[in-house]
């Protein structure tokens, strides 16, 4: 079966997506995404090919795809597991062990915020998240993406609270694709409840990144947008 989902994901490939998603991802020397090699897939593509074998698929088997150093490959492999969590309620706890001991592969902004929330994050809904506080303090860019992207399964059920507090911890954090992170967060709590976001804001605007900030307000209307930027 690996040989077999290795032979779609080759036949799938598009060599001028492929050009065109390595610069999109920053895979150049220095960049986040230094040394990432990408065949050239959609994410409908990989959803197709994820659909049709993670009912037969073992965790010993997905490792080995997500150690690939083909994007999508790995985005493959955790969609798949993904899809598994999702039907099979047994094997929530391990999937969700597999994700944290696999972080170093987890190694790009989309291959974490397509999977992370609906599987780290459903998972710890109704479990302990002290992870999340040791993940948003680690010196790997995408850990840190991990443990905000992990909170927005409970903005989903109305609970802000460790999003809040994560966000806290990560005001100063020197990453853009964290400060993205964080106003993405910001702004789906807004959408459910904008005094909560006001009240963050109000609190914390001064010293906010500006990508951060702008992310967070997008919703709000234009006089509070233009009223917190002016700030």
């Amino acid at each position: 079966m690996l040989k077999q989902i290795i032979m779609e994901l080759y036949e799938s490939s598009d060599p001028v997506r492929a050009k065109h998603s390595q610069g999109f991802f920053k895979t150049g020397p220095g960049e986040y995404g230094e040394g990432d090699v990408f065949l050239g897939l959609t994410m409908p593509q990989i959803r197709v090919i994820a659909k049709k074998y993670f009912k037969e698929i073992t965790l010993s088997f997905v490792q080995e795809l997500v150690k690939s150093k083909y994007h999508e490959f790995r985005m493959c492999a955790l969609v798949m597991l993904v899809y598994k969590y999702e039907k099979d309620t047994d094997s929530r706890k391990e999937i969700y062990e597999f994700f944290l001991k696999n972080t170093a592969y987890i190694n790009n902004w989309d291959l974490v915020d397509v999977t992370i929330p609906k599987t780290v994050g459903a998972y710890l809904v109704d479990n302990d998240r002290s992870i999340l506080y040791k993940l948003v303090k680690s010196s790997s860019l995408w850990e840190r993406r991990i443990s905000v992207l992990a909170t927005f399964a409970f903005i989903r059920l109305g609970d802000f609270k460790d999003s809040l507090k994560i966000s806290e911890i990560l005001l100063n954090d020197k990453h853009d694709l964290i400060h993205k992170a964080v106003g993405w967060m910001l702004r789906e709590i807004g959408k459910r409840d904008e005094k909560i976001l006001t009240g963050f804001l109000d609190q914390h605007y001064a010293e906010m990144p500006r990508t951060m900030l702008r992310y967070s307000i997008e919703r709000l209307e234009e006089g509070k947008r233009k009223g917190y930027l002016k700030k």
